[in-house]
């Protein structure tokens, strides 16, 4: 235990706090430098050294996380958030798993792009470098800190996590694995930092700490989102709901369109990705509403529409204007009958939280009008929403998903852990 690690236990008042975030904040931003200069070959070692200690440690991992189950039901947990922090050694492999799929990925760092030659003869180009020190705030689950571990370091990045209080044992037992995995590579052990403390405090210290951490990313409820955003000093790479649509057109294959919006709906239902409103052309409507009653009936989803929806699926409950607003997270779902595609992109642009978004049709036209005009950070033709997915997208893994319009856009994986600068290459050149 660090010295300001005790000194804020011992004390825990607000300088012992500060103290101790200034200590991390110091750490990472040296180790920082480090990162950036390491070769892929090195941080490749890094993470298959530390795949490979996952899964020899998978004992004390799971003696660690057993701890953090049973004070989480003394705590009287929800049966969601227990789900969430359980560790088995599925999941424990599957974290080994992904720490090697990051592994394999193409290094973005110091590749050089769009290199021309100017009137002046100098050339001109960008390469692509880490942000430095990623701050990541999150809840529940362990496997977040082996993730983003392996995210930040193959990116080039130092990295502070600050996981739940409910998962404190389960993610001090990840953090020395990673430790034995920097040492093992030559890597700096401050490389990746596990906050050992649960002071809620420690939050607040970390968004307003610009000259040690570079970016923040908060993963967890729109509580804990709203209120990081709300005081960070740092940029925040963020998105708050996930308030999903799938628009089916008039042009729409039946078919596809009822094997989409029951996927897109009922494959999971705590997702960020799960729509949450269906909107169907009034031409289409009766064609395909009563078959997607039936489907969604019988899977345990409740119903709620518009008036017109109402007039043709009976004893269901009315859509009020919060519904169209709301992220259910849970198995209910919206349904408004609309004139048109003009009319669809408008209610998505009015009340989507600009996550993902999906049309069903036939018609190349609507379909490129829908990808146009819709502003969200994925748009889809003919697709479940459900693939609003780093891993889906061919990122290997993500730290999360931006709806924000900068830096980074979607989901977030290697490529959006790191930034681009200009450089210059010359033969004596003047101006």
């Amino acid at each position: 235990m660090s010295t300001a690690t005790k000194a804020v236990k011992s004390k825990g008042d607000d300088q012992a706090i500060a103290n101790y975030m200034q200590d991390k904040g110091k750490k990472a931003r040296v180790a920082a430098r480090e990162m950036a200069k390491a070769d892929s070959g090195t941080k490749n070692a890094c993470l298959f050294a530390l795949a490979e200690i996952l899964i020899n440690e998978t004992r004390s991992l799971l003696q660690a996380n057993a701890e953090d189950m049973r004070s989480g039901r003394a705590a009287k947990l929800d049966a969601a958030l227990l789900d969430r922090l359980e560790l088995n050694e599925d999941r424990i492999a599957a974290m080994a798993d992904g720490v090697k799929q990051v592994a394999n990925l193409a290094d973005p760092v110091g590749e050089i792009t769009d290199m021309k030659m100017r009137p002046s003869g100098i050339q001109v180009g960008k390469m692509r470098v880490p942000l430095g020190v990623v701050g990541i705030i999150y809840e529940s689950r362990p496997n977040v800190t082996a993730d983003a571990a392996a995210l930040c370091l193959k990116s080039g990045n130092a990295a502070i996590l600050r996981g739940g209080s409910e998962a404190m044992n389960s993610n001090q037992a990840i953090a020395r694995c990673i430790e034995r995995a920097l040492g093992a590579a030559g890597l700096p052990e401050d490389a990746v930092q596990v906050l050992d403390i649960t002071d809620r405090r420690t939050v607040g210290e970390m968004v307003a700490m610009p000259e040690f951490i570079d970016v923040i990313i908060p993963r967890g409820g729109k509580g804990l989102v709203e209120a990081v955003s709300k005081n960070a000093r740092v940029p925040v790479i963020k998105h708050l709901d996930g308030i999903c649509h799938v628009y089916i057109d008039a042009a729409a294959d039946i078919e596809k369109a009822i094997a989409v919006a029951v996927n897109a709906k009922t494959q999971r239902y705590g997702t960020c990705n799960t729509m949450e409103t269906l909107l169907v052309d009034k031409l289409i409507a009766e064609k395909v509403l009563p078959r997607l009653q039936d489907i969604y009936v019988e899977a345990g989803v409740e119903l709620r529409g518009c008036d017109r929806t109402r007039k043709i699926l009976k004893d269901i409950r009315p859509a009020t204007e919060e519904d169209w607003r709301t992220e259910y997270l849970a198995p209910i779902l919206s349904i408004k009958i609309v004139d048109n595609v003009d009319q669809a992109i408008d209610h998505v642009n009015t009340y989507s939280s600009a996550h993902t978004d999906a049309i069903i049709t036939e018609n190349l036209s609507r379909a490129r009008q829908f990808i146009r005009e819709v502003d969200s950070s994925s748009v889809m033709v003919n697709a479940s929403t459900r693939f609003a997915d780093g891993y889906e997208y061919g990122l290997g893994a993500e730290i999360g998903i931006s709806t924000d319009k900068f830096h980074a856009r979607g989901p977030v994986g290697l490529e959006g852990l790191t930034s681009q600068k200009w450089i210059v290459f010359g033969d004596g050149n003047v101006r």
